[in-house]
């Protein structure tokens, strides 16, 4: 059995409000093992992003807990890199300085990480493209630059919050397999939050259901389709059947978006 490099206890946040409290999760536990993809899906306002900000250690947690590798999360950490669904990039930057940023924030020193800069860019695909600018870039490959980014610095978590959610459909779907070749390759432990179910069940290893607000852990599915998968997997009955099994607690309140 893998390491829990993730490990949710109890977790809740609350919030409040001119009307009262608002509670946006409610006693939230799970792990994530060494290596694991799990995908995080529910309805909108379901508090997918909050659970994300608050491993990001962005935002507090009201009660319970949320540790990495054993310690307890309480701020930003260094050892955490985070993708959001905009790629955020600085547009007087160059494709490899803003792939270094957190190499510069951190002070961790150029020298050491300009040829694992180098080395990412090839891997996701961007070799040539060091010298060019986020505007020169199409949406695909200015998040390729924020995925490289969040891994330059070697995380032990790469948070992910709906990062191909503008991107049109075939460009999603290249991502997606794109996203799994890179994870085969770095073997990173991601938490990806999506509101596109068959995307949770081809990234997947396991997808976590959320409830509508307050969120908690509906169902744990465990995804055992052999890897690499190719975009011909979502024609296949196990595939189905998964996404069927999903989308089966929404369909009463058409929470998710297919």
């Amino acid at each position: 059995m893998s390491t829990a490099v993730i490990a949710v206890n109890a977790l809740t946040k609350r919030y409040a409000a001119r009307t009262g409290t608002v509670s946006a999760l409610e006693e939230i536990s799970f792990s994530v093992g060494e290596g694991e993809f799990v995908a995080v899906v529910g309805p909108s306002g379901c508090g997918k992003s909050t659970l994300l900000k608050i491993l990001a250690g962005i935002l507090p947690a009201s009660a319970g807990e949320a540790r990495l590798r054993g310690t307890a999360i309480a701020g930003p950490r260094k050892d955490i890199g985070v993708v959001f669904q905009a790629p955020v990039l600085f547009p007087w930057r160059s494709v490899l300085d803003n792939v270094l940023l957190p190499i510069d924030v951190q002070g961790l020193g150029r020298e050491g990480h300009r040829q694992d800069a180098m080395d990412l860019l090839a891997l996701v695909g961007l070799q040539g493209f060091e010298a060019r600018y986020p505007w020169e870039l199409s949406g695909g490959m200015q998040q390729r630059v924020a995925i490289t980014r969040a891994l330059v610095h070697d995380p032990a978590l790469l948070l992910m919050d709906e990062p191909f959610g503008a991107l049109d459909a075939m460009t999603r779907e290249l991502m997606n397999v794109e996203l799994q070749r890179i994870w085969m390759e770095k073997k990173k432990t991601v938490l990806f939050i999506t509101h596109s179910i068959p995307e949770a069940v081809f990234l997947a290893d396991r997808v976590l259901v959320m409830t509508p607000r307050p969120g908690k852990i509906l169902e744990d599915v465990r995804v055992k389709s052999s890897r690499p998968r190719s975009l011909d997997i979502m024609n296949t009955p196990e595939f189905g059947e998964h996404v069927r099994r999903i989308r089966a607690h929404f369909n009463v309140k058409g929470g998710i978006d297919a």
